[in-house]
């Protein structure tokens, strides 16, 4: 008789059917799209983020249109005092928690994208009140000011995460991106400040350049099932090195990718190019293939590989370092 494999894991508290997370992107704002993507087997939901951006947007256009002729008549200040304004967004998104919740039953992690302290703390606790299960803060930061040092940029880190980790009280993960000057040493100071998750990495978007135009321009590439190289790395390393969960991000797009993350530490891993390209059924494609790959290999349960090929398990820790670099441009030549 076939045994079915255990694909159970948990991240970040949560006890998931197996290690596919649907991360942030529109997909998981369609009610209809998000029951699909349970049906084929997906664990947890991630809708696309909050972002600072359209908050701040929506303030800067109430407050524009509030004033607008307000100095054309004298009587005009005192007519239509100032209002208390609350920008929608934040409780828009609150509801799309709410409404996700009610209609699947797998986790729904919420999603926060900024790069200021701000409103964080409010708009994270309104994202626990509506039944979020967890939380990932996208702190999504493009370092060009040469007064800010790298010290500096941790420490926005670190006080956005001790912040909201103060005020909530579901996981919180933190999604990075791979320019830390030591990345190491950064894992382990959010470790000890209680961060419950590592998300690598975040993709920054490239801008790039109309030659005819002469104009900058913002086009969307999807990953490259190669990046997926870059967290499988730094996976390896940090695993031995951190409590926290870690899951990997970016040109995920096979079965054997998903294995091959569980292996060097990867408690859960986000999917997001290849369920734009397939939509659900790469969930249950990539399911079927770990399935019969483990059965094959005689692994019982995900828990088993989960960890085995990390830098201290390694047979050749070297291979994820600088040690194995001349002999990858050796083998190459």
């Amino acid at each position: 008789m076939r045994t079915i494999p255990d694909l159970t894991t948990n991240y970040l508290g949560l006890r998931l059917k197996n290690p596919l997370i649907a991360g942030a992107s529109p997909l998981c704002r369609d009610l209809d799209q998000a029951r699909r993507l349970e049906d084929a087997g997906i664990a947890a939901l991630v809708p696309s983020s909050l972002f600072q951006e359209e908050i701040e947007h929506e303030l800067s256009a109430h407050n524009h249109f509030e004033q607008l002729g307000a100095h054309s008549y004298a009587e005009a200040l005192s007519y239509a005092p100032g209002l208390n304004y609350t920008p929608g967004r934040p409780q828009e998104y609150a509801n799309l928690i709410a409404t996700l919740k009610a209609a699947v039953e797998v986790p729904v992690i919420g999603s926060l994208n900024g790069s200021t302290l701000g409103g964080w703390i409010d708009y994270a606790k309104l994202i626990e009140q509506a039944g979020a299960d967890a939380l990932e803060l996208n702190i999504y930061v493009v370092a060009t000011d040469p007064q800010q040092s790298g010290a500096d940029l941790e420490r926005r880190y670190i006080d956005i995460l001790s912040a909201v980790k103060a005020t909530v009280s579901i996981p919180v993960a933190l999604k990075l991106a791979p320019y830390f000057s030591s990345l190491a040493h950064f894992a382990r100071e959010v470790d000890r400040r209680g961060v419950d998750g590592l998300i690598l990495f975040n993709r920054f978007y490239q801008p790039d350049i109309d030659l005819e135009q002469l104009q900058v321009v913002a086009d969307l590439v999807p990953s490259a099932s190669h990046e997926m190289r870059l967290p499988l790395r730094w996976i390896a390393i940090l695993d031995p090195l951190v409590d926290a969960s870690l899951a990997a991000t970016t040109g995920i797009y096979a079965p054997e990718d998903v294995l091959k993350l569980v292996m060097v530490g990867a408690d859960a891993v986000m999917l997001c190019a290849v369920l734009f390209r397939e939509g659900p059924a790469a969930v249950t494609r990539i399911l079927e293939g770990m399935r019969t790959w483990m059965h094959d290999h005689e692994y019982e349960g995900v828990h088993q590989m989960q960890g085995s090929m990390n830098h201290c398990c390694c047979s050749d820790p070297a291979a994820f370092e600088r040690a194995n670099y001349l002999r990858a441009l050796h083998s190459f030549a």
